[in-house]
């Protein structure tokens, strides 16, 4: 029997657990005796024939590599598109992996990786290929269709929870003769799932975060400034979360910049300092703000053993999918039940999940639109359950950051473009 070699890659925007698929996808596959190869900086690197061979890293290394945060292979903005209009990736990334005998391809990514990834599915399929395509889920925003949830997202939820609790409570140690507002900004084009995370820092009525701006509830600038103006005179302060993608009434961002990225999305600017002068302009306080950012994507000091865990468990059945010649799917999550929280490993197809995306449903959001219902912590409170923190030397975590040689090349140089 021919042995399996999968060629694994990492797209889009990292998270903090990403290399824990990762390292599941190796694990597992090693225990089967087949092969994984690794793109450096995802399909890029695989078009480039820029491949890794994973043996050259030991059984101790990949539990560092769990445990380390940003995409250890590296990864990439990149997105196939039809084939018919880009015939020539198609066939060249066929090209590469025919040369290297890959007959199982690994997309770790998100709503557009998803897309990648039926694409080619489909374009080997015709053809009558040796070649399965299985995506892997991640993404912080949280946004992937069908499964429960995306792995990544619960530590970015428990790094934002908990960033917010902390900053408010130097907030409230300083309104009485200093800053009275702090401002959150976090993640999310269209789905407020991050900024809803921030919702569980607080645990009755009144607890920080006293607002937080949704995407999907459109930006109405006197109730905002009402509420910010109640807290204040309530608590004394107000803590805001707000997400990237908030807009206003006629559905523009408050924050475009004015540009697009590699994958054609429109790239946000800072909407937390908008707010924040809105608010020192408007009501005469003194205004804070912090941008998570990268900081929130990278935060695997602060793990969710619970999103590890789903991490790792979606990289096992992927390997497990390739083995059995499965084509076009996705390892999802499915919610068994909320407490005790209970979750099982299913099998989805890539165009249920393609070119969709999950945003909060109405329920979550409190009638106001600046908070969270009860719903949604039940929802949200089970992913951040449980600490999977690295290993620590010196006061520092203890990162995997290793040299990985690169096999030798057996086609001719390629580059973007042809």
């Amino acid at each position: 029997m021919t042995q399996t070699t999968f060629l694994y890659a990492q797209s889009g925007g990292v998270t903090p657990v990403i290399n824990a698929s990762a390292a599941a996808v190796i694990e597992t596959a090693r225990a089967h005796g087949a092969r994984v190869f690794a793109a450096r900086d995802g399909i890029i690197g695989a078009l480039e024939e820029r491949l890794i061979d994973t043996a050259q890293i030991d059984d101790d290394q990949l539990n560092a590599l769990a445990a380390t945060p940003g995409g250890v292979f590296g990864s990439c903005r990149f997105k196939l598109k039809d084939p018919d209009g880009q015939r020539a990736e198609y066939e060249r990334l066929i090209e590469v992996l025919r040369a290297h005998e890959v007959n199982v391809f690994l997309y770790n990514g998100g709503n557009d990786s998803a897309d990648t990834s039926l694409k080619l599915a489909e374009f080997a399929r015709q053809r009558s290929l040796d070649l399965k395509v299985i995506g892997i889920p991640k993404t912080i925003d949280n946004d992937l269709a069908v499964t429960d949830n995306c792995p990544g997202f619960g530590t970015v939820a428990k790094y934002v929870a908990t960033s917010i609790l902390e900053a408010s409570l130097d907030v409230m140690s300083m309104a009485s003769s200093s800053t009275k507002v702090f401002i959150l900004e976090v993640m999310g084009r269209h789905a407020g799932w991050i900024a809803a995370a921030g919702g569980l820092a607080g645990q009755q009525d009144g607890d920080p975060p006293q607002i937080i701006l949704f995407p999907e509830v459109p930006f109405d600038r006197d109730a905002f400034l009402a509420a910010v103006q109640k807290s204040v005179e309530s608590h004394g302060y107000c803590s805001i979360v707000v997400s990237e993608g908030v807009r206003n009434a006629e559905g523009q961002f408050l924050a475009d910049a004015g540009s697009t990225d590699a994958f054609g999305h429109k790239q946000l600017g800072g909407v937390a300092p908008m707010v924040a002068d809105l608010v020192k302009q408007s009501l005469g306080y003194k205004c804070h703000w912090a941008l998570s950012d990268y900081l929130q994507r990278s935060a695997r000091h602060l793990g969710s053993a619970c999103d590890v865990a789903h991490a790792r468990a979606v990289g096992v059945r992927a390997v497990e999918l390739g083995l059995v010649g499965k084509s076009g799917v996705m390892p999802v999550i499915r919610r068994v039940s909320d407490q005790p929280y209970e979750w099982a490993i299913e099998v989805a197809s890539l165009a249920d999940i393609a070119n969709k995306e999950k945003t909060l449903p109405p329920e979550f959001i409190r009638d106001d639109g600046f908070g969270i219902t009860q719903a949604a912590r039940q929802y949200l409170a089970p992913l951040i359950q449980g600490e999977d923190f690295p290993p620590f030397v010196n006061g520092l975590p203890d990162y995997f950051q290793p040299a990985l040689e690169l096999l030798p090349t057996r086609l001719p140089a390629w580059s973007a473009g042809g």
